[in-house]
């Protein structure tokens, strides 16, 4: 679960995103820290140990966005399961820098991730997003995924029960 971002004004021209690299973790550790700071972005009250998360983000669904020589987000996706008739199905997180938010940066980054998952043979990607997160709910949209269902009471964070949204987008 996990996506925290707006989107409104256009892309800065030098933004590039490329495959994650382990020299990255500690700007997208920052970055995912500033989502559970936001107390919108996810469950998690604090950013498991890399060894956890590249375990559980397999390389080819790992992205950065980079300008200006620094990492402003980021997107990574993994197995809802590993039961084989759940073996094209991904859930996905995107985050962007608060500083960088704004810019389509999360866009670009989601782009990505679905044209590497459909090219993998991916016909499903899936995200529990709060729908406090209007913003976050928004770029789902405008990319493809559409609300499924609302999981209420899913869990609490900070002894508050959150609702969360469950957004999935289906390979044509």
């Amino acid at each position: 679960m996990g996506s925290m971002q707006t989107e409104s004004r256009p892309v800065a021209a030098d933004l590039a995103i490329r495959p994650f690299r382990d020299s990255d973790w500690g700007a997208v550790r920052a970055i995912y820290v500033q989502g559970i700071d936001t107390g919108n972005a996810t469950f998690e009250t604090d950013v498991p140990p890399f060894e956890c998360w590249t375990a559980t983000h397999p390389p080819e669904y790992r992205f950065v966005a980079v300008r200006d020589g620094a990492l402003v987000g980021w997107a990574a996706a993994g197995p809802v399961s590993d039961r084989c008739v759940y073996t094209g199905v991904l859930e996905h997180s995107v985050y962007v820098d608060a500083c960088a938010r704004g810019h389509g940066i999360g866009r670009r980054l989601l782009e990505t991730l679905i044209a590497a998952a459909e090219a993998a043979g991916i016909w499903t990607i899936q995200s529990g997003i709060f729908p406090e997160n209007v913003a976050s709910v928004e770029l789902h949209r405008r990319c493809g995924f559409r609300v499924v269902g609302t999981r209420e009471r899913l869990g609490q964070l900070n002894g508050v029960w959150r609702d969360v949204l469950l957004m999935e987008r289906r390979t044509p």
